[in-house]
């Protein structure tokens, strides 16, 4: 610094009073410039060959690529003479390889150390077993997304001061670090869900680290290139750890909801009203837990409640309990699953759902049971073929068994409306192909 400072001081006032006092051909600025740049190389190459802490070589590597390139021979009053002179660079090319690698080594490293021991404080967290802290009242553990982001970032940061190659060398080194911490995250999760179950804060832990994920996210979303393969592998990480932590959130609800979904077979449809009233109130309890998860969590979780609480009413319908051989048998059938499926779908909407493309399912079997027109079943038929481009045979044919009035032939009609069973699932959100027929 010193050094620096005493060059552009003197050198500024060679140009300013000395310089006019020489004729031109003397080049009394050049002189001065090159004695001055001779002098400091060889004592940046004197420091860079002996030993260097890593905050030694930073500064070094910063005077070379920086401050004296950019602040002191871009000086307004120095620039235009020193473009004059070609005064070359502090360090030879091969020694400032030398350093940038030994700062990269250095850099790397210590990034990687401190995001090892900040996830080893954060599982030694969850062993403690106390509630974490709640912001906006949804449960978080912040400081690890923020620690783990703000030392990638940091770290990236400094490395472009020193310059734009050297940033992009690191930041090429630490894109790797993320993925492989995000898998050290993951295995930690799921050894702490396997064997912390009796933890008095277990579900709490798990949605602040579900909630966690959230930063992560947004971070590879707003950062990282939309084809870079890192970035992939970083979301794919945490939707594994989203999933894993809904599916423990989820069990304890599905488990309850089953015994009550087979009332509605064992009834005959007859107290389907109570039934679904039953279901509700048994998943509004659960559904206050989840609004501790942050906003795109919580309407993830309630999707996947809505879409299970669809498919477990299909699946009863396709159970072949039921088979009703008058249309006015039908058309009280159907007018129980109208009101069902508008009673769910009010649920799930007033809670935030938005699987908006689940609310057509229940009431277009409904209209195939009501309907009793050949044609018209076959219309209504293909319209829901169209929705849920994933029904099969199968499952269309087992639903028909409610309507015991259709003969052989009626039915081998209907069903030639529906792809063969044996054909792919096309692409979209299943609802079908994720039920099996008995």
């Amino acid at each position: 610094l010193h050094m620096g400072k005493t060059m552009k001081e003197d050198l500024t006032v060679v140009v300013r009073y000395i310089k006019q006092l020489y004729p031109p051909e003397f080049n009394v600025f050049g002189t001065y410039a090159e004695l001055y740049h001779n002098y400091f190389a060889s004592q940046a190459k004197k420091n860079a060959e002996s030993h260097l802490e890593d905050k030694d070589v930073y500064l070094l590597l910063s005077w070379v690529h920086n401050i004296y390139p950019k602040d002191m021979r871009k000086d307004h009053v120095l620039a235009e003479e020193l473009e004059k002179v070609k005064l070359g660079s502090l360090l030879p090319s091969s020694l400032s390889k030398e350093l940038e690698k030994k700062y990269l080594d250095s850099e790397e490293a210590t990034i990687k150390n401190s995001l090892s021991k900040c996830l080893d404080k954060e599982i030694q967290r969850w062993k403690e077993d106390e509630e974490p802290e709640k912001l906006n009242g949804h449960f978080q553990s912040e400081l690890l997304a923020i620690f783990v982001i703000q030392s990638v970032y940091s770290g990236q940061k400094r490395a472009k001061e020193i310059s734009v190659a050297v940033g992009e060398e690191l930041s090429h080194r630490l894109s790797k670090e993320l993925p492989a911490f995000l898998k050290s995250y993951k295995d930690a999760f799921e050894d702490f869900k396997e064997k912390s179950k009796k933890h008095r804060y277990y579900k709490p832990i798990l949605i602040a680290n579900i909630n966690n994920c959230w930063n992560f996210r947004d971070y590879a979303e707003k950062n990282m290139a939309e084809m870079d393969d890192d970035k992939a592998a970083i979301l794919s990480t945490l939707g594994d750890i989203e999933n894993s932590g809904f599916e423990v959130l989820l069990q304890q609800l599905f488990a309850q909801l089953k015994p009550i979904y087979k009332k509605f077979t064992e009834n005959k449809w007859d107290s389907s009203n109570e039934i679904m009233n039953e279901i509700i109130k048994t998943t509004s309890k659960h559904i206050s837990d989840f609004r501790t998860l942050k906003d795109p969590f919580y309407h993830a979780i309630v999707d996947k409640v809505h879409a299970r609480l669809v498919k477990e009413y299909i699946v009863r319908l396709l159970k072949r309990k039921v088979s009703l051989k008058t249309p006015a048998q039908q058309q009280n059938l159907a007018q129980h699953i109208s009101k069902n499926a508008a009673d769910l779908e009010a649920f799930c909407t007033s809670n935030g759902s938005q699987a908006t493309w689940l609310n057509s399912a229940l009431p277009k079997l409904a209209e195939i049971i009501r309907l009793q027109d050949l044609g018209a079943i076959k219309i209504e038929v293909a319209t829901l073929a169209t929705t849920y481009p994933d029904i099969r045979k199968r499952h269309l044919e087992a639903f028909l068994y409610i309507k015991a009035n259709l003969s052989r032939g009626e039915l081998k009609s209907i069903l030639g409306y529906l792809a063969d069973s044996t054909a792919s699932t096309p692409p979209g959100a299943p609802l079908f192909s994720n039920i099996n027929v008995s």
